[in-house]
């Protein structure tokens, strides 16, 4: 009788201790005024340069032809984007998620893609003379087609394209 009175007891305590550290430690969810949604939208041929787009989401915008030069996608979501010919030198895409985007005969020069998720996009023909793609994670037959033409220096970070990706 004393042993199922104490696994109660013991199991109750467990509870109030779990449950009160889960709620200590949980946070509110604050909406940000600055976060930008173009899921599905349709900006060709538009002028988004030096622009703070940080934590925006662009799923499934085509934006090809488009100039962003200069702006700021850190912290973006790219999924399934068409970002063909468009003008991204300089930009920021640091930690940014970019599955399936298609970022074919695209201008990346000195673009900053550090600890950015690239997994199946496309870099064909594109420009990446001194982008710096350190601990981005690519797919590795576009690593490899990126090395072929990799050369620069990124002016900001300082890392040759080359090392960033790791090319031999």
């Amino acid at each position: 009788m004393v042993s199922k009175l104490f696994r109660l007891i013991l199991s109750l305590a467990i509870f109030l201790v779990a449950s009160t550290w889960t709620l200590l430690g949980a946070r509110p969810v604050i909406a940000q005024e600055n976060t930008v949604d173009y899921t599905y939208s349709e900006l060709r041929n538009q002028d988004l340069s030096h622009r703070d787009f940080s934590d925006g989401v662009f799923a499934a915008a085509d934006v090809r032809g488009s100039n962003f030069e200069g702006s700021d996608l850190s912290h973006s979501i790219l999924t399934k984007a068409i970002f063909t010919n468009t003008n991204l030198s300089g930009v920021d895409l640091t930690n940014s998620f970019m599955d399936r985007v298609d970022l074919n005969n695209s201008n990346l020069t000195n673009a900053i893609l550090q600890n950015a998720i690239a997994t199946s996009t496309t870099f064909n023909d594109s420009d990446i003379t001194g982008a710096d793609f350190s601990g981005a994670i690519l797919d590795r037959y576009q690593v490899y087609l990126l090395c072929q033409r990799a050369e620069g220096v990124n002016p900001t970070t300082g890392v040759a394209t080359r090392d960033s990706l790791g090319c031999r």
